[in-house]
């Protein structure tokens, strides 16, 4: 996990307006045996110990301190940014995924569906390149790229810089396409009112049980391509059944960015989502 292996260091672009770095990390040198044995097999589980990783080098103990000085600073900015978007009526999404799911074709076709109704910005995560931003761009909307370099997700802190070169409207919709990942985001808050995990048919029913943080995280997991469906072997039912026992509050909607199949439940839990967080703004509500 990065909150404790270090691959976050390194220099992040904030689209030609910002970068910084992330301080080091200090590893004491110390030995933790993670490993356990299953019924005779000699099976690595790096899971088992209280920090829920393995780093060489370094304790269980020290790996929880590690983590819980990175995410107690992560959550101070979370806090400033979630203060910001209720202060200014914005909805923030945090959209969470493995890379290819089709999160950024997700989004135009978001875009295309609602931007007559709603005010929409978009702030686009990514290690390299600013693709998905010039994507988001020629749809008419406003976009900013991140380049997290060698790190793996969006933090707080770099979105906090984002928002203040995007300069999202007043009440408005903000979507933050994260990183492809889906270990590291479902730790880091963002300040967004929700986190909504996004599923490719692609990927296989199991990925609820695989990455069992990331959909506990979620409020919302969109099932999408599902146009591919009749050519995959995918349970639909059993990946329905894996997300709930992981989450048992998620909602699950199915849909094909592609085709259109399941955009307007999108459409209608996005503009509910909106209406009811304007209700709390306008009552000072949270």
């Amino acid at each position: 996990m990065c909150t404790v292996c270090g691959c976050a260091e390194g220099e992040t672009q904030i689209e030609h307006h910002h970068s910084h770095a992330h301080d080091g990390h200090h590893h004491d040198h110390e030995h933790s045996d993670d490993h356990i044995h299953v019924e005779g097999e000699h099976t690595h589980d790096y899971g088992q110990g209280a920090a829920h990783a393995h780093v060489a080098g370094l304790s269980q103990t020290r790996m929880v301190q590690i983590e819980q000085d990175i995410l107690g600073k992560n959550n101070q900015y979370a806090v400033v940014n979630r203060d910001y978007f209720s202060q200014h009526g914005i909805l923030a999404l945090n959209l969470v995924s493995s890379p290819g799911s089709g999160k950024t074709t997700l989004l135009t076709k978001t875009i295309e569906l609602l931007k007559d109704e709603l005010e929409l910005s978009v702030i686009e995560g990514d290690q390299q390149t600013t693709h998905d931003a010039e994507r988001i761009r020629a749809t008419g909307v406003k976009a900013l790229q991140i380049n997290t370099g060698k790190g793996c997700h969006l933090d707080a802190h770099m979105v906090g810089h984002a928002v203040e070169n995007l300069k999202p409207a007043e009440q408005s919709l903000l979507m933050i396409e994260n990183v492809g990942n889906l270990v590291c985001p479902a730790a880091f808050d963002l300040g967004e009112a929700h986190k909504v995990a996004v599923l490719s048919v692609t990927e296989g029913e199991d990925k609820p049980l695989k990455y069992p943080d990331m959909f506990h995280a979620a409020d919302l997991m969109i099932l999408n391509k599902v146009d591919l469906l009749p050519h995959l072997d995918f349970d639909v039912e059993q990946c329905i059944q894996y997300a709930k026992q992981v989450n048992p509050r998620i909602k699950i909607l199915q849909l094909s960015a592609k085709t259109g199949e399941g955009m307007e439940s999108w459409g209608q839990w996005l503009k509910a989502s909106r209406a009811l967080h304007l209700i709390n703004y306008k009552t000072g509500g949270s």
